[in-house]
């Protein structure tokens, strides 16, 4: 039927998820931009997330407060209602949240509720993890799913802990 028009649009779809260039670069300053928080919602999570076990402590603040913290950032783009990676991913993020509770904000973006964030940071799919530097700049980022060991090095490198 109409294959030969779908396939080549879900190429391009798939490309431009995969593609490190089409977002927001390393070395760039982080847009600051407000962003839902759990009290902009009144406390509801279903209207903040799709993920089935948030920890609260990942939506306290919009980025545009995060970034005046001046505190390193870990910005994750993820959707869990459609990306069985991105809950495994929200879940490796809450002991990494507990390790560098009060030295790192954890923000997790959620395509259905904060899609204005997706498209600041230009991310196609998800999920992504963005770090931000306590200068607002990104120092690291990664389209797909993230180990905890890789993104345990990097913020050890960003807060000055490691080795």
């Amino acid at each position: 039927m109409r294959n030969w028009i779908i396939a080549p649009l879900l190429l391009l779809a798939l490309s431009a998820c995969l593609s490190k260039n089409a977002s927001v670069n390393v070395g760039e300053r982080a847009p600051s931009i407000q962003t839902k928080t759990l009290a902009d919602v009144g406390g509801d999570f279903s209207l903040i997330t799709s993920y089935r076990y948030p920890d609260e402590r990942m939506y306290q603040l919009s980025l545009d407060e995060a970034l005046k913290l001046n505190k390193p950032i870990v910005l994750e783009f993820a959707t869990p209602g459609h990306c069985t990676v991105c809950d495994k991913q929200l879940q490796m993020l809450k002991a990494l949240l507990d390790k560098y509770d009060g030295e790192v904000i954890f923000l997790h973006m959620d395509q259905y509720q904060n899609p204005e964030a997706f498209k600041a940071f230009r991310v196609i799919g998800d999920p992504w993890t963005f770090v931000i530097d306590e200068q607002g700049v990104v120092r690291y980022k990664q389209p797909g799913r993230v180990l905890y060991t890789e993104l345990d090095l990097v913020l050890q490198r960003v807060t000055g802990t490691g080795v």
